[in-house]
């Protein structure tokens, strides 16, 4: 089975030292187990659902994707100066939509991630980035649109509320080893390959 997930640097697995992330991970652990499905870990350093949008036709039609995951919207939650969204809500929304429509075209099988937490000390602001702020208030609101989005599509919805703290968290934003070992824990649980 094809399996396409589709995110940004955490779904790529930034500061994952020990297995490269919690979709490689995945990857490994049902490759080990039955051999039979195929994991593409298709995350992009800081891809939005504008950027996503723009991509996953071919992708997925390139993989025949038979399962398709998201696990996006992090970063159209950053705050640029003066309190505006990097992708505002109403557009992420639109976003969304399209971005489901495309991927029913090669599946039923959509799952989407939630939004995991930030630690504020360390992303207001961003120190990579001091004009932009990730803030766990407007990831909320992103990752609330994320989960009733998959209730009026009737997709499965993992939701990543709680499963990691501060200590789970390299940089403020990107989990660690560990934190992406229990990301990894709870989507599989979920999935249920």
């Amino acid at each position: 089975m094809s399996i396409c997930i589709f995110g940004d640097s955490i779904t790529f697995g930034f500061y994952d030292s020990e297995q490269g992330g919690w979709a490689n991970r995945l990857k490994k652990y049902l490759k080990e187990k039955d051999g039979e499905n195929e994991v593409y870990n298709l995350g992009i350093s800081g891809d939005n659902s504008r950027d996503l949008l723009a991509r996953i036709d071919y992708e997925a039609s390139a993989r025949d994707a038979e399962i398709i995951v998201f696990a996006i919207g992090i970063n159209d939650s950053i705050i640029l100066t003066g309190e505006k969204s990097n992708v505002a809500l109403d557009d992420f929304k639109e976003n969304l939509e399209k971005i489901s429509l495309i991927a029913e075209k090669y599946t039923k099988n959509i799952i989407f991630i939630g939004l995991t937490a930030v630690d504020e000390s360390k992303t207001n602001p961003i120190p990579w980035a001091p004009n932009k702020s990730y803030q766990n208030k407007r990831i909320k609101e992103y990752d609330r649109d994320i989960q009733e989005h998959c209730e009026r599509k009737m997709y499965k919805f993992i939701s990543m509320d709680g499963v990691l703290s501060n200590d789970d968290l390299e940089d403020g934003v990107h989990p660690n080893s560990g934190g992406h070992r229990k990301m990894f824990e709870k989507t599989n649980t979920a999935l249920k390959l």
